[in-house]
């Protein structure tokens, strides 16, 4: 058994003996969901480099690692005279063949994020899978992968988003033990955020500043010592925060990164672009919850009052879709007929012509996205039919969404079979600098689906 450092370095730093020992290791390069490219530095991007605790000892157990940030990946190094390497992945241990590749055949940036030789001694014994267990130097690993600072929208004051918004940098937020530390690569923003901003939320807020945004989509970068659900690299979505309107988290998705308890995450559906997985947590869970809350079921009859937002969308989808409602009518424009009916309305009712009050139809579930449900939803009710609204502070009729990562997975079939689709407004993608721009076109309330924030680097 060998003691074993690892190092991160700026090669200029390091004396000549140093470099040479140095290029004489074995180097493995991996790139996560690619092939090995051309074995280059380009920022950002860490080395991990395993060595053993006397430069004086020429053989036993040492490899090096590159590591294309923000993925990573873990390594345990074993004998050098194998020829080999093995890493963990979802799974299980894989063994590798060792590329015997000089270190002196890298092109070296001079934007390394080491700033220069950085030892640290572990403590443990490596041979095989000798000293410290798996879990715990998979660990290690990753903590050198993230970096300390990142960028953020955050605000220090309460108030519309052009006067409060600021673009920063900021600590990236500590993982607890039973979160996980996500490279965020889109998020979604929602009314509710625009509220909070404002005060709406009062004493049940989170301190000042904020980072702002509830959805995020994005990869799995570090876990806490008692997260268990997910690997590194795993893709997830997610709502970060339980409940939005009760204590929401300080540090929220508009970031680079952000912390998340594993049990509100789920895997991303495969067939969905990060942008796209983005889009739809805080809205389906809204719509799914809400319609299950209502005892929506196969056979049953549904009103949606406001079928083209963000909920409303999701609320036809999963109505017909998944809970096999057996009518579904919207409200709408008559512009958005085609599309409303294309999402699984079975008709679809212009509110600008016609008032459903005034209609014979009666209905098992009314939905309310619009805050009209109590004075005129109710009118419409079967007897024991059931209305639930997510804009009124009526207890009998309101609707406050949960962050359920069941509820997601139970979900995941239906979006990777192509039964319930995103549905991003097409003028309401934003990029990270835009932010400030993505709300007010959500405050104007036109948008037909979710507005998105992508991508986020």
């Amino acid at each position: 058994m060998i003691g074993m450092c690892l190092v991160t370095f700026n090669l200029k730093s390091l004396k000549s003996f140093e470099r040479r020992f140095i290029c004489s290791l074995p180097i493995v390069e991996y790139t996560p969901s690619t092939k090995p490219m051309a074995m280059t530095f380009s920022s950002p991007l860490y080395g991990i480099f395993a060595l053993p605790t006397s430069l004086s000892m020429i053989h036993g157990v040492f490899c090096v690692i590159i590591i294309h940030y923000p993925s990573s990946v873990v390594a345990f190094p074993v004998s050098l005279g194998h020829h080999a390497l093995v890493l963990r992945s979802r799974s299980g241990l894989q063994r590798f063949r060792v590329s015997k590749v000089a270190l002196s055949s890298l092109r070296v940036s001079p934007a390394l994020p080491f700033g220069g030789i950085s030892l640290r001694d572990c403590g443990r014994s490596v041979g095989g899978f000798g000293g410290s267990s798996p879990v715990k130097r998979v660990r290690e690993f990753q903590a050198m992968a993230v970096p300390k600072v990142h960028k953020a929208w955050v605000y220090h004051e309460l108030g519309p988003a052009k006067d409060v918004l600021k673009f920063e940098e900021v600590a990236v937020p500590e993982v607890k033990p039973n979160q996980v530390l996500i490279k965020v690569k889109a998020a979604a923003i929602n009314p509710v955020d625009n509220k909070r901003r404002t005060g709406y939320l009062g004493d049940k807020d989170s301190p000042l500043p904020i980072v702002p945004g509830y959805d995020c989509a994005g990869v799995v970068v570090k876990l806490g010592d008692q997260a268990s659900k997910f690997e590194v690299d795993d893709e997830v979505y997610g709502m970060t925060s339980e409940i939005p309107v009760v204590h929401p988290k300080q540090w929220g998705t508009l970031a680079s990164y952000t912390a998340c308890e594993d049990k509100f995450l789920a895997l991303k559906p495969k067939n969905l672009s990060f942008e796209e997985a983005a889009s739809l947590p805080l809205a389906i869970l809204t719509a799914t919850e809400g319609l299950q809350k209502a005892g929506c079921e196969e056979g049953k009859t549904v009103l949606v009052l406001g079928g083209s937002g963000g909920v409303g969308t999701h609320v036809i989808q999963v109505a017909k879709h998944v809970l096999k409602a057996a009518h579904v009518t919207t409200t709408g424009s008559s512009k958005k007929t085609e599309f409303l009916k294309n999402l699984g309305a079975d008709e679809v009712l212009d509110y600008h012509s016609t008032d459903y009050t005034q209609k014979p139809e009666r209905y098992d579930v009314v939905y309310d996205t619009v805050g009209e449900g109590p004075t005129k939803g109710v009118k419409v009710l079967k007897d024991g039919g059931v209305l639930v609204s997510i804009l009124t502070k009526d207890p009998a009729f309101r609707h406050v969404v949960q962050s359920k990562a069941e509820v997601l997975e139970m979900l995941n079939p239906y979006l990777e079979s192509g039964a319930v689709k995103p549905i991003i407004d097409p003028e309401g993608r934003f990029k990270f600098s835009e932010v400030v721009q993505a709300y007010e076109y959500l405050e104007a309330g036109h948008a037909t689906g979710k507005v998105t924030i992508s991508p986020i680097e």
